[in-house]
């Protein structure tokens, strides 16, 4: 799980994080100046999250903690028209870095990546019962080109995720890879929340597969995911996203991307030769959309 982060609201004009242009619309002429700043350093009001979290991410490294997953939830202010009060949304922001065990100890220590940070945020959304975020590659000043995605609900932009780009991580002083993700909360709860269905318990139960598939690093989860659940298999039921591996064995431009699928009957149990019969058509069917190689 993670652990909630609570920062000051104030920033310091020397933490060159925050007056990155790129990184939503941000400029030194759009922050809110203090008129009595507890803080002389501290005179601004922050626009985003994610230097807080970065400090206390760093904070936690500096005293021998190198495995943390913070998120905090906080208001960001912005210039308005003159004579009225500031601009202000709620935002929530993750952050993760270092190492996972799994809750049942059977499964080795591994590195975070972008994928839990990804699961985690999805998992946050969909307790509050919000249709699924979309997720895209993007290009953004403060992540890392080629590991950052840009966040949509119904088609409207509401954040950003991605590995922290390097140079800011150097700023930071930060040397193992973070993660992190900021979203509009304001924009989220601002969308008509989808209504409870209940269904019955199945009566049978299912048959899992999985499968490795060797392919290029540009496809990514989304779209094959989207391709198996375009491909409506008979008693196929749902596909899941199990694990991605780049390294040794691998060859450049390329990753394996592991997915779990489940199929069963509603009507009677379902037999492994036909939950064969299904399977590996639908992964034939994957190999020759993405030109993929099954590991």
């Amino acid at each position: 799980g993670f652990d909630e982060a609570i920062n000051l609201s104030f920033i310091e004009l020397t933490n060159a994080f925050e007056l990155i242009p790129e990184f939503g619309g941000l400029s030194e002429d759009n922050l809110v100046t203090l008129t009595n700043p507890i803080v002389e350093e501290a005179s601004r009001m922050r626009q985003t999250l994610l230097p807080g979290l970065l400090n206390s991410i760093r904070h936690n490294i500096n005293h021998g903690i190198r495995d943390v997953s913070l998120f905090e939830l906080g208001r960001l202010f912005a210039v308005n028209e003159p004579g009225q009060l500031p601009r202000e949304r709620e935002a929530l922001a993750l952050a993760a870095t270092g190492g996972m065990v799994k809750a049942d100890r059977v499964q080795a220590k591994r590195e975070l990546d972008f994928f839990d940070l990804k699961g985690a945020l999805e998992a946050g959304v969909a307790s509050m019962n919000l249709p699924p975020l979309d997720f895209a590659a993007a290009e953004a000043a403060h992540l890392q080109p080629g590991q950052a995605a840009g966040i949509s609900l119904n088609g409207v932009p509401v954040g950003s995720i991605g590995r922290l780009a390097e140079i800011i991580a150097g700023q930071y002083k930060l040397r193992q890879p973070i993660f992190i993700a900021e979203v509009d909360l304001t924009a989220l709860l601002e969308v008509e929340e989808r209504p409870v269905l209940y269904s019955p318990l199945p009566r049978f139960p299912s048959i899992l597969r999985a499968v490795s598939l060797l392919l290029d690093r540009k496809i990514t989860v989304a779209e094959l995911l989207r391709a198996v659940h375009d491909r409506k298999v008979e008693h196929f039921v749902n596909a899941g996203f199990v694990g991605t591996y780049e390294g040794e064995g691998i060859s450049e431009g390329k990753r394996s991307v592991t997915l779990r699928f489940e199929y069963r009957a509603e009507d009677r149990t379902l037999r492994d030769e036909e939950a064969d019969e299904l399977h590996w058509p639908l992964v034939k069917a994957l190999q020759e959309k993405f030109s993929a190689e099954v590991r």
